[in-house]
C-alpha cells in the first residue's frame, strides 16, 4: 500500500504556479519604486517566466536573472533555483546557477566603477546572496531526493509482492509434482492390477458374454492408465521436488502389498527398529514399483523381495524372474524409476535397476542407515 499524500501535494499544480507568480510580482512591485519602463518589462517577463518553470526550468532561470541586476528583489530567481535543484541531478550547473545569481544580485546598476569602499560592500552583497542561494538549492535537492525514495519504496514493494507470487507458484508446483508421484505410485498399481486380472480372466473365459465383460474391464484399465499417464506428464511440467503428504504408507504395510500384488512374490527379512518415515516410506514405493513393473513387463513371473540392512546402510532389493508369457501392451508414464531415484537422492541413498543373468530384472534401493 502507498502512503497517503500530503495535503500540500494534492493543490493542482496550475494553481501552486498562479501563487508563485503574484508573490513574484508582489515581490517586484514593492522594489520598483521610479524604476524604468524598461526595468519594469524586464521584471514582469521574469515573472511571468515562472508559470513555465516546470517545464524548462534552466530557461527560466535565466530569464529570471536580469531581475535582481536592475532590482532589489530574490523571490524570482529563488523559486526558479528551487524547480531547477529539484529536477535537475547536476550538481557543477546548480553552483554555476548559484554563482551567476549572486553575482545578478551584487552587482551595482548600472554597471559602473565604483569606489574601493563600494567595491567591499558589493563583495559583502556577493557572499550573502550567495549563502542565500545554497537554501533554495537544497531544498530542492531535498524534494528530489525525497521523491528518489519514494519511488524506491514503492520498488521495493512491488519486488517484494513479485517475491510472494513467485513464492506462491513454488509451492504450486511442488504441490503438483508431488500429486504426480502419488498418482503414479498408488492409482497405476491399482488400475494395472485390474487390467493384468481382466487379461488372464478374458483367456480364461470360456462363455463369450464373461469374455467380453472382461475384454471391455481391461480395455476401460488400459485407457485409464493411458489417461493417467497424460495426466501424471501435465502435473510434472511445472512440478519440483516434491513435499511429502499425509498418511503415507510405512513398513507395516509391507505385506499387505506382496500379498495383493496379483503375482507369486516372497517377502524375506527385516529392517531394524527406529528408521524415519521418509526411509519407510521409500522402501514401500521401491516395492510397489518394482512389483507393477513386474506385473506388466513380466508376466507369469515370480519375484522375491528381500530387506536388508547393514551397520552403514539398510535397503531392500526386488528380484523377478523371466516372464513366462508374452506382456501385455500396456501404456506407462515412464516416470516410476525416475522419481523412486530423486527419493533414494533426498536421503542421500541410491536406486539401482539392471536384468539379471536368467532374463529377469533386478531393482535395490540402498538409503544410509546415519545420513549427514
Amino acid at each position: 500500500m502507498t502512503a497517503p499524500r500530503a495535503w500540500w501535494a494534492r493543490i493542482p499544480a496550475p494553481a501552486v504556479d498562479a501563487v508563485v507568480v503574484a508573490i513574484a510580482a508582489v515581490d517586484v512591485w514593492i522594489n520598483l519604486w521610479d524604476a524604468s519602463p524598461l526595468v519594469t518589462a524586464v521584471a514582469a517577463a521574469g515573472c511571468a517566466a515562472l508559470a513555465l518553470r516546470r517545464r524548462f526550468p534552466l530557461a527560466v532561470f535565466v530569464c529570471t536573472l536580469p531581475a535582481p541586476l536592475m532590482l532589489d528583489i530574490v523571490f524570482a530567481p529563488c523559486a526558479a533555483l528551487f524547480t531547477l535543484a529539484e529536477r535537475s541531478r547536476n550538481r557543477r550547473l546548480l553552483v554555476v546557477c548559484a554563482v551567476l545569481f549572486a553575482l545578478a544580485s551584487a552587482a551595482p546598476w548600472p554597471l559602473t566603477d565604483v569606489s574601493s569602499h563600494e567595491r567591499t560592500w558589493t563583495l559583502v552583497d556577493f557572499i550573502y546572496t550567495l549563502a542565500t542561494a545554497t537554501a533554495p538549492i537544497l531544498l530542492g535537492q531535498l524534494v528530489q531526493a525525497r521523491r528518489d525514495l519514494a519511488g524506491r519504496l514503492v520498488e521495493i514493494e512491488e519486488s517484494r509482492e513479485h517475491e510472494r507470487l513467485l513464492h506462491s507458484q513454488a509451492v504450486l508446483a511442488r504441490e503438483r509434482a508431488q500429486l504426480a508421484r502419488e498418482m503414479h505410485d498408488v492409482v497405476s498399481h491399482q488400475v494395472s492390477l485390474i487390467a493384468v486380472q481382466a487379461g488372464a480372466l478374458q483367456v480364461a473365459a470360456k462363455e463369450p458374454e464373461f469374455k467380453e465383460g472382461a475384454r471391455t474391464i481391461r480395455a476401460l484399465s488400459v485407457d485409464t492408465l493411458d489417461e493417467l499417464r497424460h495426466m501424471v506428464t501435465l502435473l510434472r511440467a511445472s512440478g519440483g521436488r516434491a513435499t511429502e503428504l499425509t498418511p503415507q504408507p510405512t513398513l507395516a504395510d509391507l505385506h499387505k502389498l506382496v500379498t495383493t500384488s496379483g503375482i507369486d512374490a516372497e517377502l524375506t527379512g527385516e529392517l531394524p527398529p527406529g528408521i524415519g518415515t521418509p526411509g519407510q516410506r521409500a522402501v514401500y514405493r521401491t516395492v510397489q514399483e518394482a512389483l507393477t513393473n513386474v506385473r506388466k513387463h513380466a508376466p507369469g513371473a515370480t519375484a522375491a523381495v528381500r530387506l536388508w540392512s547393514t551397520d552403514d546402510d539398510f535397503g531392500v532389493t526386488v528380484t523377478n524372474t523371466a516372464p513366462t508369457r508374452p506382456s501385455l501392451p500396456l501404456p506407462g508414464s515412464r516416470q516410476g524409476l525416475v522419481g523412486l531415484r530423486e527419493r533414494a537422492e533426498l536421503l542421500g541413498g541410491t536406486l539401482e535397476s539392471r536384468p539379471t543373468s536368467d532374463g529377469g530384472y533386478e531393482v535395490i534401493l540402498r538409503v544410509p542407515a546415519h545420513p549427514d
